[in-house]
Formats: structure tokens, sequence, C-alpha cells
């Protein structure tokens, strides 16, 4: 309805485009433009519809004429009037609908520009980064030479000669004529001229820059240019003296040297996706050379929880929420993609293979002081990063899908590499269902459970292949231990073929334990076996060893081991807390 400027309304309406009241109207549930529940006295297109009850034309073709008195009923007062004064509320209600309408559309625009964001995220979450080893790091001086108005560097051009300039003569016409006759060409001549002022040219300028070279603004400009170039040849000569004493520090298993490396490539592979923080921290515990990484996860609330918006049947807005699957499956395949990422830099760091394993610790750090939660834990050993293909190849669009979340959640293949190397992943990130970290970031010198699982088989292997035992091979692995076999040659402190069951906790190993072990050495067809623990055995299990048919079997307890650590590593295995 327009309205004139005392205020009165002129009787005219203006119409929103063609199609938009249809396409409100569908969103209502009814049909089309001339449908049967279409409003009484509407054509689907803002007006009031011709034809029998409509009052005469529609609103929009309607208005005041200057041949038509003021007070004259115009075509949609008729209407107004012939419809019982009903058009003027039905305009202001599809007013209403079209502004609802048009929020909804902005509201679903917002929320699909979230969602595109975060499929930006995962695309180049997944980009592989580059490998920020010591080489890699080390800087390379290039002299730059002193500028002399522009051209070659002062003192070092030569006087310009005139042979440099000088035409080449023509070809003689008549071999039997004289010289002189050739010389008087006068193309010739013209090139002979132009050579001469080019070369007077030239010579004037090179002796202008002689001068100015044994000027004393020259000299002090060539002092001041060599000071710098000097100072940038000794600031690349001592980083690279640094880098190499870092280096030396690192191969020397240094935890200062090897945490500052890692670092630096946790950082660094962090530039793709700068608008989503996740730092990761590492320590280094020189006992079983393994990096514990701390990576802090991106808040919850970065993947939509909505599809979009929809029009209610009363014209309100309503959001449109996603299956809660769907929405931790999105967080999980992006906590994924930052873990392998995180564990690819280490990996390709590590070009003098310090690290015998990494533990990754994926924590979700909520604001108001609260503990954080472990939301992803992955324990990997050397071999297992070396045969894992790290990063997806595939995009996250080129990924499949169309089999149902839960089935597209198991094929993601970020979460298939890390179930491959043994990670526990939480089943719901947005129930805070935390898992069990396999090893805490703590002293350089930890307890045993502290340790991880690969942690502690690593420790004991180093532990017993030092003492003599070698071409060992582990049978079982768990949290709490392993099982493996070993053979010593004759002459060293473990000769023959041994059965090795190592264990950590605080419950003391009983007897049955040892007669397990017994027969588990005579099915391995094995000469002694040695049951090893970071606790303490029973009297009945101590008994048990010295008496005929298990004297085979030797004992070592959690004192003994941190001795073996102490003597062979020069670390001992600190006590538990």
């Amino acid at each position: 309805m327009q309205y004139s400027a005392d205020g009165h309304s002129d009787g005219a309406v203006t119409a929103p485009q063609p199609g938009f009241l249809a396409s409100v109207f569908r969103d209502l549930g009814v049909e089309g433009p001339g449908g049967p529940d279409l409003p009484d006295g509407f054509d689907g297109f803002g007006g009031l519809a011709e034809g029998p009850g409509a009052g005469g034309p529609t609103t929009a073709q309607a208005g005041p004429s200057s041949d038509v008195p003021s007070d004259a009923p115009s075509g949609a007062g008729a209407a107004a009037d012939a419809g019982g004064g009903t058009g003027v509320g039905t305009d202001e209600a599809v007013a209403a609908h079209g502004r609802a309408a048009a929020l909804t559309h902005h509201r679903t625009l917002a929320v699909q520009a979230e969602h595109e964001r975060l499929a930006d995220l995962l695309r180049r979450a997944a980009l592989p980064v580059s490998a920020m080893d010591f080489e890699s790091q080390l800087r390379h001086y290039e002299p730059r030479p002193f500028p002399a108005g522009g051209t070659e560097p002062a003192g070092t051009d030569a006087e310009p000669r005139w042979e440099d300039y000088a035409p080449a003569e023509p070809p003689a016409a008549d071999p039997d004529g004289s010289p002189a006759r050739r010389l008087l060409d006068s193309g010739y001549q013209r090139e002979l001229a132009q050579a001469r002022l080019t070369h007077q040219r030239a010579l004037r300028e090179w002796r202008t820059r002689q001068a100015e070279v044994g000027s004393p603004a020259g000299d002090e400009s060539r002092r001041a240019h060599e000071q710098v170039e000097q100072a940038r040849a000794r600031a690349v000569r001592e980083y690279n003296d640094s880098l190499e004493e870092c280096r030396r520090a690192y191969r020397l298993a240094e935890p200062a040297a090897v945490e500052s490396l890692l670092e630096r490539a946790l950082a660094a592979a962090e530039t793709s996706t700068q608008d989503l923080p996740a730092p990761c921290r590492a320590v280094f515990r020189p006992l079983t050379r393994t990096a514990v990484l701390d990576l802090d996860l991106p808040a919850l609330d970065l993947v939509p929880s909505l599809s979009g918006y929809r029009l209610g049947v009363d014209g309100e807005t309503l959001p449109v929420p996603r299956p809660p699957a769907d929405r931790a499956t999105d967080y999980l395949r992006l906590v994924a993609r930052l873990a392998l990422r995180a564990l690819q830099a280490a990996d390709a760091v590590d070009t003098d293979e310090i690290l015998a394993g990494v533990v990754l610790n994926g924590w979700l750090r909520e604001g108001g002081g609260g503990e954080p939660l472990c939301l992803l834990s992955v324990d990997a050993d050397r071999d297992a990063l070396a045969r894992t293909r790290l990063l997806p190849s595939a995009a996250p669009s080129a990924e499949p899908d169309g089999e149902g979340v839960y089935a597209d959640a198991e094929q993601d293949e970020a979460l298939v590499r890390l179930r491959q190397l043994g990670a526990a992943v939480t089943p719901d990130p947005y129930a805070r269902a935390a898992v069990e970290p396999a090893a805490v970031a703590g002293p350089a010198v930890p307890s045993a459970p502290d340790l991880s699982a690969n942690e502690f088989a690593q420790l004991v292997r180093e532990l017993l292949t030092r003492g003599g035992l070698t071409q060992w091979s582990v049978r079982l692995r768990g949290p709490a231990g392993l099982v493996a076999t070993g053979e010593g040659p004759a002459g060293s402190a473990l000769p023959g073929r041994w059965v090795v069951w190592a264990s950590r906790g605080a419950g003391p190993v009983g007897d049955e334990e040892i007669r397990t072990l017994a027969e588990a050495v005579r099915e391995e067809s094995a000469e002694r076996g040695l049951r090893l623990t970071t606790g303490r055995f029973t009297d009945e299990a101590l008994d048990l060893t010295g008496e005929d048919g298990h004297q085979h079997i030797h004992l070592v307890d959690g004192d003994g081991v941190s001795e073996l650590a102490r003597t062979h590593l020069g670390l001992p295995l600190a006590t538990a807390h």
C-alpha cells in the first residue's frame, strides 16, 4: 500500500516480484497460482485476481488517477468493499510472510557458509606437510654486488676499447681495387661515425665512475656496503653453527633439542590452517626415546549444528537441526586429519631416527576452568608410522557417501588409518565421552604407570637386548605387558632361547603365573623363562623358583628393572606415584 505525503493511503499496492508469493504458498503447503488452496481474491503474484468476486482489476493495476476524484472509490477500495474489507488485512499477512521467507533464506545462507568453511578446513587439514629437518633449515649466503650507478660493481669494469665498438669494414667489390676506395663507402662512414660517438660516450661514463670510486663519498658508500655484507655473512654463519650444534644435541637425544625440532615441525604443519588454531606441544622421554604430543582440539561448535531454516505454517522461522551422528562424524573427521598431520610432521622431521615411537593425545579444553577431556589417543612405534601413509589422498568431497552416517564414519580414510595405528577415539564427542590417554606428557624419567604400551615394550626390549638377548619376537602385547621370545648367543649374560613375560602393575605376582610361564617355556621348546614385573613377587612365587622343575625360571622385580635401566640406559625408572 502506498501512502501520500499527508499519511493517507492513495489506494495503490506495490506487488512483489512474479512468483514470489507462489514460492511462499508452496512453503506453506498450498498449491500455486490459481490452485484450489489459493486465498480468494489473489492471483498468486501479489495482486487481487480478476473475475467473479474479485471486485475489479488487480490491486497492482489500480491506483489514483487525475481523472478520478480523490473521494471516489478506487479499484483497491472497490475490491476492499466488495470483499468485505479483507484486502488490507490480506496484504499485511502476505507482507509478513514475505519478510519471514526472506529472513529464513538469509539464515539458511549463513548456515551454508558454515558448512562450506568446514569443508574447506577438512580439505586444507589433509594437505601434505613439508619436512622441517636440519637440512631444510640451513641458510645460504649470496653476496650482493655494490651498485655503482646501476652498472657493474665499481673497480671491476675495464676501460671501453675501440675495438669493441668499431664496425666491420665493407667487403671489396673489386678485389684488385685500392683499400682506400672501400673506406670511401658512404654507409660504412655513417656506421663508423656512430660507433665513434658510442665509444666516446661509454668512455666518459667509465671515467665518471672511476672518479666517483676515488671520491670520499664513494669510498664511504663502498665501506658501508661491505660492512652490511659482512654482517649478513656473519649472521648466516652463526645461525648455521647454532643449527649444527642443535643437530649434534639432537643426535645425542638431548630432550631440549629433540623437543625444539619437533615443535618447529609441528608449528610449520599448521600453516595451511592458520585460521584454525590447533597448537601441539612435544615432550621427549629419553628413557624410551618416545615423543608425547599434546594436541589441542578445536571447539565443538566449529561443526554446524543446523542444516538450515524453514518457514513454519504460522510464518515463523524454524531451525532444522542436523542428526547428532552427522555432526559427530564431521568433528571426528576434522580431528583425525589434524592428528594425522601432527604424526606425519613428527615422523618426517626425524631423519636421524632418534624416536622409537610417538604418543599423541587430543585434548578438548573448554572454558570455565574445567578439566580437559582426552577425545583421541594414538600410541604408535616407528615401524607402524613407517608402514602407514598418514594423510588421506582424496579430498573430503570425493569420499564415499550415501550409505548412512555410520557407514561414512567407518569408511572415512583418516579415521580408518588412525584405527590401524591402534588409536582410541571417542564414540561421541558431544556427549563428552573421553578415552584413556595412552601416556601422559610427564617427566623425562617416568614411572611404569606413565608409560604407554609401546613404551613399556620398547623399554623391556632395550634392556634385554643390551643384556645380550637378541632375535627378539613379540608374541602378545597389551596395556598391561607383553610376552616375547628371544635368543642369546653362547657366552652372553642370557645364553640360549628364552620366553619373556613382562608386566607392569602394583599387584604382586603369585606362584600360579610362574607355573604358567613354565608351561610356555616347554611349549616354545625354550631353555629358560624370565618373569619381569615392575611390582613385586609373593613369597610363594619366590619359593617355587627354588624347587626342582622351576629353577630355569628367573625373576626380576621392580627394583631389578630400575637397576637394569640405570645400568644399560643411564636413566633409572622412577617409582610409581
